[in-house]
């Protein structure tokens, strides 16, 4: 009887969240400072998150400005009209919160793009952040196609935020495309529409073993040879 594994299905495409998966996620000290710029209490940190994240799917799509979505969160008589210094450091820290990312991750988009594979970006951010993903040097060298759901006008895990990350691709058949999310939710949407998904939990050598054989095993260090 045959122990043979069944081949893996070719890889065309990759398309990675940003959020969780290349980009690091906030340090306890950036919420705190984003909290007192907006006027909360150092005691309500947690608070400031909870109504952060409360209105952040409707900025992420593009349904509101930048000013709709940070007067909603000022606390303690401060205000943010558009164009004033006030709001123009609260959209600096935000998007600065989000824009560090995880070497590993980036050693590993090295690789894919040395292999032939192209990288997409497919992230639920709002204009600011986008722009500056965008700027920054690892996306323009490693990242083929980038798309958010600012400029698309739907978060994942709609359906259409995967299709448009599939014509950024070129339209590969989607179960020749990998799908890298941290959220569960979405992987199960884009698994949906055919795409392999992998859900990523912060292993990077997990998600190696994912990839095509032929540079996947190359980016497992070798074990030390007994002198």
């Amino acid at each position: 009887m045959s122990t043979r594994r069944p081949a893996r299905t070719a890889i065309d495409v990759l398309i990675f969240d940003y959020n969780g998966v290349i980009g690091l996620q906030p340090e306890p000290d950036m919420w705190t400072q984003l909290a007192d710029l907006a006027g909360w209490p150092a005691d309500q940190v947690r608070d400031f998150t909870t109504a952060f994240w409360s209105r952040r799917a409707a900025y992420d799509a593009g349904e509101i400005t930048d000013h709709d979505f940070w007067s909603g969160l000022l606390r303690n008589g401060r205000a943010a009209p558009p164009g004033s210094l006030l709001l123009d450091t609260l959209r600096r820290t935000d998007t600065a919160m989000w824009t560090r990312t995880d070497p590993a991750m980036l050693d590993l988009l090295q690789t894919t793009q040395a292999a032939g594979i192209p990288a997409v970006v497919l992230s639920n951010a709002p204009h600011p952040l986008a722009d500056e993903l965008d700027r920054a040097p690892w996306c323009a060298t490693l990242i083929s196609k980038t798309v958010y759901s600012a400029r698309l006008g739907v978060n994942k895990p709609a359906q259409r935020a995967y299709e448009a990350a599939l014509e950024a691709a070129g339209w590969p058949l989607p179960e020749r495309a990998l799908f890298v999310d941290n959220l569960l939710d979405n992987c199960q949407a884009a698994a949906r529409l055919g795409i392999q998904t992998h859900h990523y939990t912060g292993d990077v050598r997990a998600l190696r073993t994912r990839l095509p054989q032929r540079f996947a095993a190359s980016m497992v260090p070798a074990m030390p040879t007994a002198p």
